[in-house]
């Protein structure tokens, strides 16, 4: 009896040992898949992260009433800086979005990441530098006096005391409040200052060299002064401490600079005279 009660507990102990065993081995399998189902995350994880600097949409706002830089043609945004972006952004393979906006809500867009980056024809200085950042520049550019044939304002300093038509928020507008004895007119559009000089409410705009050429001659009886108001550089403004937009950026455009792929942009839109 004692015999057979020892053979029964022996039966029991193996029974437990392989369920034990069992449990053991179904632990083990699903460990083995949840590490499996892990590195699958996490690889699809790095795909992705990879994916997005590769790849992707690039986001650019611009005010599209900037002959010859940007504006619009035929329900497009054209022009230089239109055709720079696109060519940035085929060089890091990416998408490129060019979206309108006023010119003073450029960096704002910037700033809250609504858009990547801004390329306008903007000029780099010191408070836009406070606000944003700025890739390696791409064209050289001036600040020039547009007036009427006859005007008595022959160079800059008659400008002192005038009637002085800019476009909201650009260098134009900045350089111009410093017009002593000064009365600034602000405008939306660059287009819309000149009209106002047209029609005699001001005595002349103060606005970008290549736009400048634009308006005049689609607007008779208007002269460029041949002293440039100002002289100044383009470049392309990002969020501030975005560092690898920024560093992509000025990667692809030493590319199309040292390719001329970038001087053919803009021969394709200014002649020399």
């Amino acid at each position: 009896m004692k015999k057979n009660v020892i053979l029964i507990a022996a039966a029991v102990c193996m029974a437990a040992a392989l369920t034990a065993c069992g449990g053991s081995g179904t632990k083990t399998e699903t460990t083995a898949k949840a590490t499996e189902k892990a590195g699958a995350e996490s690889s699809a994880t790095e795909t992705k992260t990879g994916e997005s600097t590769t790849g992707g949409k690039l986001i650019m706002v611009t005010n599209a009433e900037f002959p010859p830089y940007e504006f619009h043609e035929k329900n497009e945004i054209v022009g230089i800086d239109a055709e720079i972006a696109k060519a940035i952004a085929d060089k890091l393979g990416m998408e490129i979005e060019i979206q309108d906006m006023a010119f003073d809500s450029l960096i704002p867009a910037v700033q809250t990441g609504k858009a990547d980056f801004t390329a306008a024809g903007m000029t780099i200085n010191e408070d836009r530098k406070k606000n944003v950042d700025f890739t390696d520049t791409y064209a050289k550019a001036a600040q020039v006096i547009i007036v009427k044939e006859g005007s008595d304002i022959v160079e800059p300093d008659n400008l002192e005391g005038k009637k002085i038509g800019v476009q909201t928020g650009t260098t134009g507008d900045i350089y111009a409040a410093d017009i002593k004895d000064g009365e600034i007119n602000r405008y939306n559009k660059g287009m819309d200052a000149v009209m106002a000089l047209t029609q005699d409410k001001i005595d002349a705009v103060v606005i970008d060299r290549e736009p400048a050429k634009v308006f005049v001659k689609n607007n008779a009886g208007l002269k460029i002064l041949d002293k440039a108001f100002t002289e100044e550089e383009y470049a392309i403004a990002v969020k501030k401490g975005n560092t690898e937009l920024l560093e992509k950026l000025n990667g692809a455009i030493k590319d199309l600079k040292d390719s001329g792929d970038l001087q053919k942009i803009v021969d394709k839109y200014i002649t020399a005279e």
